[in-house]
């Protein structure tokens, strides 16, 4: 992949951001997907105020098309909005690559981006950093040279979690970290895993080993203790005891849902997957109090108030929009109108 970004004149953007939504709608109808809806909720001013010398510029705003990324990027456009800008939506692309060729050509302007998955995935590094401020500031250096500057990170983390049904906790002597795991009897060490997880270089094998537990050992973790399930499936199993302790994603609306409790992960194994703005940099140039504007959301980002917000959209069904603008409301960066 070409990390260059290519140049871009501002003024006249919109021919240039038509073109994006042309290749993502392509993208999105090859893949079987509908684009997402420009629809957001009518809002008045709250603590967003207009940017001065903005006066209804053109900002475009994506995200990947999974329920926390939809809710991420109309926050994005609500946010935008509020500050001035002509917002084009080009929310719901078609997966991680997708929507990042859009931020590195300037065909979008702000997204929000896990550290993990760039560090990982885009900028091809090995192992990701368990230390959530150490892994945001080495990806802010790398992407630099791909043009893009990274604000600062949201307190939600989206990294891997082992989860316990919450009931369960008192038989299994009140565990409430990762380290516990140890001082359990072998018979109540029983996992429900994806496949990719059970055999990535990162993932239950070498979590084991961090923690002092020995895979396949009568002593550590029998292998029979190990039961592989589709990813949608480990939450209900866990809530059903069908193992005690599942693999989860740490935003997951169904952690909440199913009355779970994450494990602390008190020594450091899983990579830190925090979400940040990140802006092509011609944009910020332009127009640098938009930073100002996503680092006064940012805070409020955290992994409960995910976690309640995919819930209302996964499991309640209602739209990312308007979860999205009951967040702003509820903050008060915008008002209802």
């Amino acid at each position: 992949m070409s990390r260059s970004s290519s140049p871009r004149v501002r003024g006249p953007r919109r021919p240039a951001a038509l073109a994006g939504a042309a290749v993502v709608g392509l993208l999105l109808a090859g893949c079987g997907l509908q684009p997402a809806t420009s629809y957001v909720p009518a809002s008045g001013p709250g603590t967003i105020r207009p940017i001065e010398g903005v006066e209804g510029a053109p900002l475009t705003v994506t995200s990947k098309n999974f329920t926390e990324q939809l809710i991420l990027g109309k926050i994005s456009v609500l946010a935008a909005q509020a500050a001035g800008f002509d917002v084009t939506d080009l929310t719901n692309a078609p997966g991680s690559q997708p929507a990042r060729d859009l931020i590195l050509s300037g065909e979008a302007d702000v997204t929000w981006e896990y550290t993990g998955t760039a560090w990982l995935a885009f900028l091809g590094e090995e192992a990701g950093i368990a230390d959530q401020r150490e892994q945001w500031t080495a990806v802010r250096d790398a992407d630099v040279a791909n043009g893009l500057v990274w604000g600062e990170p949201a307190p939600l983390n989206n990294t891997y979690a082992m989860a316990v049904r919450t009931e369960a906790i008192p038989e299994l002597d009140g565990i409430t970290t990762m380290s516990g795991l140890a001082q359990l009897p072998p018979e109540q060490r029983t996992f429900c895993v994806e496949a990719e997880f059970n055999s990535r270089a990162d993932g239950m094998t070498p979590m084991l080993e961090h923690y002092g537990l020995e895979r396949g050992a009568a002593t550590g973790v029998p292998d029979e203790n190990i039961g592989i399930y589709d990813t949608g499936a480990i939450y209900g199993a866990a809530d059903t005891g069908a193992c005690n302790f599942g693999e989860v994603f740490a935003t997951d609306g169904r952690i909440d849902a199913l009355d779970l409790t994450i494990l602390e992960d008190d020594l450091g194994f899983f990579p830190a997957y925090n979400a940040a703005p990140v802006y092509f940099g011609e944009t910020l140039e332009e127009f640098p109090e938009l930073q100002e504007v996503f680092a006064a959301i940012a805070p409020s980002l955290t992994d409960e108030a995910l976690r309640t917000m995919n819930l209302r959209v996964d499991v309640e069904g209602e739209e990312p929009a308007d979860v999205a603008f009951d967040f702003m409301v509820d903050n008060g960066f915008i008002t209802r109108p």
